[in-house]
């Protein structure tokens, strides 16, 4: 097991976090059936060989009106989407039933408990295995199709949200599933100080330790050359990403300096040939900086706020050096795009 998915399966470890996963990201229609007050973890203790050794699963149970449902949630981290993954689900799924019959955890008529599988995808790639068991069988004669195994599962696949629309101020899978897809300094300071007031409630505190443990591990598999603090709390974690988010800032603002620069040469130089060689350079130049502060911000923007209306990209395009220097220094603190303007 990888140090990533120790790090998931602490996670969804925590109660807190898979009931915000199961209200946030179930259909619509499920969240009037099932109790989440009621979501329990199952001991692993009654479960067999074969699915203990599935490290990066648990099995979760709440009420669905007088019944217990059994959700098996499967982490799944591979670089790679696995075809064969409804056939897996069956099989655990399966292994999962015997083992609630040997613990005689059926029905007081004698019928199996309802097992919900759920598999939470983080691979880079867009899901496109089949969800459904049936999908994998050879096509049979006609007539035969009534029996073959079938079964579908729910899939949960973090790369086809657009994570901007999520919100982690409210929903905690939605504060994970961010800093997974926002992952520059800028980014994850935005998020989590969304998460701090969520986090911060007294009986949030185990789910705060849980959380700030992970973001430790996650910080130094991001971004390895930099020396990170420890930190125990959001708040000292935020100050701590907002100090490097700064410094990131200040690379990638050299960076498109530099880049303008080099723009502005290769235009001087052409220009030049017309104008007169130092002539060219120098204006060239002049408008490669500005160029570039403003190519710089724009996408800084972008990234904080969303789409930009036109009147702020023409604005953009006619301000001074001066003028994007100082927005710039506001971008990380606004609250608002007005804000930047002010």
């Amino acid at each position: 097991m990888t140090e990533h998915d120790a790090g998931y399966k602490l996670l969804f470890s925590d109660p807190n976090i898979t009931r915000s996963l199961l209200a946030d990201f179930l259909p619509q229609e499920w969240q009037s059936l099932l109790d989440l007050g009621s979501l329990e973890k199952m001991s692993g203790s009654y479960v067999t060989d074969d699915l203990r050794s599935r490290h990066n699963d648990m099995i979760w149970r709440l009420r669905c009106g007088d019944d217990w449902l059994y959700l098996y949630l499967l982490l799944e981290f591979q670089s790679s989407v696995d075809r064969m993954m409804a056939l897996r689900v069956t099989t655990y799924t399966c292994l999962l039933h015997q083992d609630l019959v040997r613990s005689e955890e059926r029905s007081g008529d004698g019928y199996l408990p309802a097992v919900l599988p759920l598999v939470l995808y983080n691979g880079e790639s867009r899901w496109h295995a089949p969800v459904e068991l049936a999908k994998l069988i050879e096509c049979s004669p006609p007539g035969f199709e009534h029996f073959q195994p079938n079964q579908q599962f729910l899939l949960i696949d973090e790369s086809a949200f657009d994570t901007d629309e999520l919100d982690p101020a409210t929903s905690l899978a939605a504060g994970i599933f961010r800093f997974e897809r926002h992952r520059t300094p800028p980014e994850v300071a935005d998020v989590m100080k969304m998460m701090g007031a969520q986090l911060n409630r007294p009986e949030m505190a185990e789910t705060h330790r849980t959380i700030v443990l992970w973001l430790g591990h996650r910080f130094e598999a991001w971004w390895p050359d930099q020396i990170m603090g420890k930190f125990t709390n959001l708040s000292e974690g935020y100050e701590m990403i907002r100090n490097t988010a700064r410094e990131w800032q200040q690379q990638h603002h050299q960076a498109g300096l530099t880049e303008g620069l080099a723009q502005g040469m290769q235009q001087g130089m052409r220009q030049g040939m017309q104008q007169g060689i130092q002539q060219g350079m120098l204006r060239g130049v002049a408008q490669g900086m500005t160029q570039g502060e403003q190519t710089l911000l724009l996408r800084q923007l972008h990234r904080r706020f969303g789409e930009l209306p036109e009147a702020t990209r023409q604005r953009l395009e006619q301000a001074s050096t001066d003028e994007l220097e100082t927005w710039a220094d506001r971008v990380l603190d606004a609250k608002t795009l007005a804000e930047v303007f002010r």
